[in-house]
């Protein structure tokens, strides 16, 4: 292969893993910027974990030998199967050297014939009908990383001593697109997360609403919405200052996020100030309210505040067609807006909340212009 040839592989990798948007789309692109750069048949990106002493697979690309998953959940192979990792990226790299690629071929050792080496890459090529693999390690922040892995099948060239050099390049280019995937993961991250709490923010609760809605106009998927307004946080800011009360606020977080645990997928979140809020897809009606008695039950025995007050909302309930995540949100808020009025121990449901026949309560202050008495305590997103 040619050297612009190759230049121009290198550049298509960067290209394609700098296009991606999500870490799966970086590890495919990496996975196939290696296999169009060597000629190969198949590619794998792995990472090492090392706290679990294992090579996690997270990409295969090209021909894929039956039980290869393009992105699979549970492919890891015990470093202790592979010892080449730990002589190439520790002892060799710890002596001064640096981490360098290597190939493989389903006859022994390619380039590394040494006594007592362990053939399990070896057995690995035969048993899936590959010939030979260049394998080449992928170091991140100055720490080894996991590892790029490329194959041509049996009857195909071997990879030379030239090949690896190469593919010592593209890993290098691999990480440096994983590190600004990383970046950009850390930012998205901290874009939707409250700082001090660690839950989703009001931005992530807006667009997970907003797609859970399009579900429930799609395909009827239940969903519901819990919102709560903290009581006694003015107090203790005011008491024993504004330290204490963000204790408070981390320690009703944590609350939210156990009770949010027992309705699977649920998403937990501080809408800001004292106000925070679980959102469901899937659970009934029921399975929400129960939750959210729990929360109140636990929220009354935490040291600090004075419990909480909370509404809930689900198209599980009659409480009339739900087209906009606004309306949802309305009704959430006008619930717990009267669970604080009336300082409620219990959470206030709307759909439930009116006599038999009669017009729920709830519902009618939601649809009203504005909440009575409410203000401006919350300005819903205008659709």
């Amino acid at each position: 292969m040619g050297e612009d040839v190759r230049l121009r592989a290198v550049v298509a990798l960067a290209q394609g893993m700098a296009a991606a948007h999500t870490p799966r789309e970086s590890w495919r692109a990496a996975a196939q910027g290696a296999l169009l750069a060597l000629g190969g048949s198949f590619a794998a990106l792995s990472v090492w974990e090392r706290e679990r002493g294992r090579l996690r697979v997270l990409a295969n690309v090209g021909e894929r030998a039956p039980g290869e998953e393009e992105f699979p959940e549970g492919e890891a192979y015990p470093v202790h199967q592979f010892p080449e990792i730990t002589e190439f990226l520790h002892e060799r790299w710890a002596g001064g050297g640096e981490p360098h690629a290597w190939v493989e071929t389903a006859g022994g050792p390619g380039d590394r014939e040494r006594a007592g080496y362990c053939h399990q890459r070896v057995a690995a090529l035969r048993r899936r009908g590959r010939g030979c693999c260049v394998v080449a390690p992928i170091v991140l922040h100055g720490r080894a990383w996991g590892e790029l892995y490329v194959a041509r099948p049996v009857g195909e060239p071997v990879f030379e001593r030239g090949d690896a050099d190469f593919a010592s390049v593209l890993a290098a280019v691999v990480a440096a697109g994983i590190a600004q995937t990383e970046r950009l993961e850390e930012a998205r991250r901290l874009a939707f997360t409250d700082s001090l709490t660690g839950l989703a923010n009001r931005r992530a609760v807006d667009l997970r609403l907003d797609e859970a809605v399009e579900r429930h106009r799609a395909e009827g998927a239940v969903v519901s919405l819990v919102v709560c307004d903290l009581n006694g946080l003015k107090q203790v800011n005011d008491s024993l200052g504004h330290a204490v009360g963000d204790r408070l606020l981390e320690r009703f977080g944590s609350v939210l996020s156990l009770c949010g645990a027992m309705l699977p997928g649920a998403l937990a979140a501080r809408l800001g100030g004292d106000e925070f809020c679980l959102l469901s897809v899937g659970p009934s009606a029921d399975e929400v309210v129960r939750v959210a008695d729990e929360l109140c039950v636990r929220a009354d025995e935490l040291e600090l505040g004075d419990g909480v007050a909370c509404g809930v909302a689900s198209t599980g309930d009659p409480i009339g067609a739900v087209r906009s995540a606004r309306r949802l949100f309305r009704l959430a808020d006008a619930a717990q807006y009267r669970a604080k009025a009336a300082g409620a121990a219990k959470p206030v449901v709307a759909g439930r909340e009116g006599p038999a026949g009669g017009e729920d309560p709830v519902i009618r202050l939601a649809d009203s212009e504005r909440p009575a008495g409410a203000g401006e305590r919350r300005r819903f997103r205008g659709r």
